[in-house]
């Protein structure tokens, strides 16, 4: 395991590149011992041919952008090979406008090894970390202090190694740490991967096009609702009964207006 610490990743606040990731919004994965192309197999991504450099991986997502009115369901993923700890790596970047790497590849990816992603959403903002371990999310959290997974403290010495502080309490003494460098200095840590602006200029990428996946099939909605008073409504409405009201409100609709006189007879 590496020393490295958010200081190691201070570049980030001047560089280009990662600005225009926080502002549009990204993902950065990395997964050992699966190939690029088994990568984008698994993430059901039609093959997209290659792109020199991190600058034509934007370029070619601007053009998905157009194509598909803006829509951020719908990105162009690279990838390419990295050594790091225990062997090669796949290192998997998207600017997705924070649509994320969706969890069933991660743990199809991470089966018996090891994957860990940071991504932030854009201009909200959201920034997640993720670590999975042979198919289980491990660690998980927008906020250090606020973790989940099925092993939420396994990564905490390491955490504060690499400049986070994980006190509860806002009034700890000491400076601040950047925590966007800190999570790549903890990516750094779980992987052995040193990610620069030059490893992304200089990078062959294989590209993989995600489209927009289907909505899935309702069932039913929830209405759970707590007034200023305390007092609760929860109802559970099936498919059927918001269809059956959806009729009959069409047909109400439907049926024509009758406007009585002064002289007709009481309806």
């Amino acid at each position: 395991m590496t020393s490295v610490t958010a200081d190691d990743y201070a570049w980030i606040r001047s560089s280009s590149v990662f600005q225009y990731a926080l502002e549009t919004g990204y993902t950065l994965t990395l997964v050992r011992g699966v190939a690029p192309g088994e990568v984008l197999r698994v993430m059901d991504a039609e093959p997209r041919g290659t792109c020199a450099g991190v600058d034509d991986l934007i370029g070619r997502q601007v053009e998905e952008f157009e194509a598909t009115d803006y829509s951020e369901e719908s990105f162009i993923a690279g990838v390419f090979t990295v050594p790091g700890a225990g062997g090669d790596w796949t290192l998997v970047l998207h600017f997705d406008g924070g649509v994320a790497m969706r969890p069933r590849f991660l743990e199809a990816l991470s089966a018996g090894g090891r994957a860990v992603v940071h991504s932030s959403n854009g201009g909200k903002p959201i920034h997640l970390f993720h670590w999975y371990e042979d198919g289980e999310l491990r660690t998980t959290f927008e906020w250090p202090t606020v973790r989940e997974g099925s092993t939420p403290d396994d990564l905490n010495s390491v955490m504060r190694e690499v400049g986070f502080d994980l006190r509860d309490d806002e009034d700890g003494v000491g400076a601040r740490v950047d925590t966007k460098a800190a999570v790549l200095a903890l990516a750094e840590r779980l992987t052995g991967v040193r990610v620069t602006e030059e490893l992304l200029q200089g990078a062959e990428f294989q590209l993989g096009h995600l489209p927009e996946e289907p909505a899935e099939e309702w069932t039913g909605i929830v209405i759970d609702i707590t007034d200023a008073h305390g007092e609760r409504l929860y109802r559970e409405i099936t498919r059927e009964q918001v269809e059956t009201a959806m009729e009959r409100a069409r047909a109400e609709a439907a049926a024509p207006i009758v406007v009585y006189g002064p002289s007709s007879p009481a309806p």
